[in-house]
């Protein structure tokens, strides 16, 4: 006889780790930006382990709970800062100067096009997840356009100063949004606000839905 078992795996919310991931890359990356500190010797090491592995775990953990948005995100710029850390490493000569002499630092321009495209799909995704997501991920947007047009040469003071204040406010939004997860889930009740979803999109049969009891309201 044949006997089904079904087994549940009980994983805790990632948020808490991945948003705390971001905030801590973002805010020392971001001092170097603004001119507060100096070269990116001791920020490879946070874009690694923090804005990198930190994040990417965080991206294995949502994808258990079936979380695509949180694991794509999570998983997309986890592997950006580790990328990110690499290409500092090249620029640094860390791996020869072939690869230094060669480094085109107008492809990273392109890279960072390619991640303002898909920063604003997650935008839209975080309408709907949480107001203090949604302004992370709108701020992103901005880091993207600086980094982008600043890298390809255009505007490239002003894009720079852009990119900067842009990754500053992610820091300083993201470690609440860390700190409002992690205590939210222990207390067992919302103890800091992440603000509610936007509620601009719904499924097309609820509105169908909606319309149609508008319609009988009229009627009666």
């Amino acid at each position: 006889m044949n006997q089904t078992k079904n087994i549940k795996i009980t994983t805790a919310d990632p948020s808490g780790i991945g948003l705390f991931g971001l905030a801590i890359v973002t805010l020392v990356a971001s001092s170097q930006k603004l001119g507060w500190t100096e070269g990116v010797g001791l920020v490879i090491p946070w874009a690694i382990f923090l804005g990198g592995i930190a994040q990417f775990y965080a991206s294995i953990l949502d994808s258990k709970h079936n979380n695509t948005f949180g694991t794509t995100a999570f998983g997309a710029y986890g592997l950006f800062w580790m990328a990110v850390a690499t290409s500092w490493f090249v620029q640094s000569g860390t791996f020869g100067l072939t690869l230094q002499e060669s480094a085109d630092v107008h492809q990273l321009g392109f890279v960072y096009i390619g991640y303002l495209v898909f920063t604003i799909f997650m935008t839209i995704g975080a309408l709907e997840t949480n107001k203090v997501l949604f302004f992370i991920f709108f701020l992103i947007n901005f880091l993207f356009v600086g980094l982008s047009l600043s890298s390809l040469g255009i505007m490239e003071h002003g894009m720079h100063l852009l990119a900067a204040y842009s990754e500053f406010g992610i820091a300083i939004l993201s470690l609440y949004g860390a700190g409002a997860n992690v205590l939210n889930k222990h207390f067992g009740f919302e103890f800091l606000p992440l603000g509610k979803p936007f509620g601009i999109i719904t499924k097309p049969v609820e509105k169908e839905k909606t319309a149609h009891l508008q319609t009988n309201n009229q009627t009666f």
